[in-house]
């Protein structure tokens, strides 16, 4: 009964819309009426600004940060590091879930990719570390936001399985779905990239502004 409710608490907490309330207490309209639809950081950096998807993207992140430490409440898990883990595992996937289906907003949600990385944060740090670094980097070349996702994604059960050699099967086969599942919920973007109309983020439009400035000059 306790793993039940820490369970539907986890899928609460990953139920907090961010981006839906923030929109509609600050700026007085529906994320998800405009963008893309969707009610997670990437759009709400296009239609609100770096600022405030910032902010959304690290309330969303704390989501599976605190989902995840939730098990703590459970004392008779500590002592099993197997046992344990997985039922990190199992609170952090109830907070992506309320993410993608929250019950406060219609069950119209995001994609679950800040609070996965919330979750992976909380239980292994130096692969959401990593991950983080892959996000970053394709988001320096490309300004994508939806490719650097997807990379990063693709990037964790490579660094699970084959860089750390995670010795937990259910860690590795949770790495694997979560590639698989990011792949399949980014279906649109991969599409749009391979059609060239996928949108960036004007996250680096100083850098831009100066290459533009070069090659104005150059062609001079």
């Amino acid at each position: 009964m306790n793993e039940l409710l820490i369970i539907v608490l986890a899928y609460l907490i990953g139920s907090i819309p961010t981006s839906v309330w923030v929109s509609k207490y600050f700026f007085d309209f529906d994320i998800r009426d405009y963008g893309s639809g969707n009610a997670g950081a990437t759009n709400t950096y296009r239609v609100l600004g770096p600022t405030w998807g910032t902010l959304v993207m690290i309330i969303d992140m704390l989501k599976g940060i605190i989902a995840v430490k939730l098990a703590l409440l459970l004392p008779g898990y500590v002592d099993s590091e197997t046992r344990f883990i997985n039922l990190q595992i199992g609170l952090g996937l109830a907070a992506v879930i309320g993410h993608i289906f929250p019950i406060w907003a219609e069950f119209r949600g995001g994609k679950g990719i800040a609070t996965l990385f919330g979750m992976v944060l909380g239980i292994q740090p130096i692969v959401a570390v990593c991950c983080v670094g892959v996000f970053l980097l394709v988001l320096y070349l490309t300004r994508f936001v939806s490719l650097s996702s997807i990379l990063a994604s693709v990037a964790f059960p490579i660094f699970i399985l084959v860089i750390f050699n995670e010795p937990e099967h259910l860690y590795r086969i949770f790495a694997i779905a979560v590639g698989l599942l990011v792949l399949l919920t980014h279906q649109k973007n991969i599409g749009r990239l391979l059609k060239g109309s996928e949108s960036k983020v004007p996250i680096f439009k100083y850098r831009d502004r100066r290459r533009q400035r070069r090659r104005s000059s150059s062609q001079h």
